[in-house]
């Protein structure tokens, strides 16, 4: 891996599915699983330090920063659709990493376009939001240049169980709507379908223990939620997530990833 790369044509297709905002702001703040998902999937994925990494899902460039540090003599280029996740991404690395970074706002649901040799996509806690995976599958492998990888995890089937069984309780409509908790199974087909080889696909249970009370009710608001508070007014959002926390048995978020490597041939 690792390429000479132009970055003068990064573009993505619009889409009817729009990707929703975020609040940057106390997203950053929260003591967040992602941090220990981020590292940990950065572990297994092979780097000589050269090469061009598409972060799908890059937010508040959290993992952007640690991928950059494995990329010394390469380039990141960090897509999201969220505004403000990139404007807080651009401030937190504005003076490290200028010349190796290119920032990309789009909609994921999309075709991305990307005029670069990319070497790998690494993508941490992004996919679970993007429903049609079959698309979103063909799109990474129409950008990454042959024997390039895919490295990603997400949340995959049973996340989140105990939050939907909240939601039902109170008549509200469950998350896998929005989201997409894949099974391994099906998500090692749709990989094989897009043109993925040595395809390896687990599903790891990282519950993530929380303070109860206001630390895990702006949790809740503010990563797990979203999709379901936004068609609500505002003067209802507040007392939809207490009413979630205190149908929780402990304040835990039951999360469930799904792992997933695989290769271009």
């Amino acid at each position: 891996m690792g390429r000479t790369v132009s970055l003068g044509n990064v573009t993505a297709d619009s889409s009817s599915l729009q990707p929703r905002e975020w609040d940057a702001t106390t997203y950053d703040a929260l003591p967040l699983p992602h941090e220990r998902w981020g590292r940990r999937l950065l572990t297994t994925l092979p780097l000589r330090g050269n090469e061009t990494v598409l972060d799908i899902g890059a937010g508040t460039g959290r993992d952007t920063a640690l991928l950059l540090d494995r990329l010394p003599d390469g380039h990141v280029i960090a897509v999201d659709g969220s505004t403000a996740m990139l404007a807080r991404l651009r401030d937190r690395l504005a003076d490290t990493a200028a010349d190796r970074l290119t920032v990309l706002e789009a909609n994921l649901n999309a075709p991305l376009h990307i005029d670069a040799d990319i070497d790998a996509v690494f993508s941490v806690a992004t996919l679970h939001w993007l429903p049609d995976h079959d698309a979103v599958f063909r799109s990474l492998a129409g950008v990454l240049r042959p024997g390039g990888i895919l490295c990603a995890e997400w949340g995959g089937a049973g996340n989140l169980a105990g939050i939907e069984a909240a939601l039902a309780d109170i008549d509200l409509p469950a998350l896998n709507g929005p989201c997409h908790f894949a099974t391994a199974e099906d998500t090692a087909r749709r990989l094989e379908a897009a043109g993925f080889v040595d395809i390896e696909v687990a599903l790891v249970p990282d519950p993530a223990h929380l303070e109860p009370g206001a630390q895990l009710e702006s949790f809740l608001s503010t990563v797990v939620l979203g999709a379901v508070l936004d068609p609500l007014p505002e003067s209802e959002r507040a007392g939809v997530v207490h009413a979630v926390a205190t149908r929780l048995p402990e304040p835990v978020i039951d999360y469930v990833r799904l792992q997933a490597s695989a290769r271009l041939p």
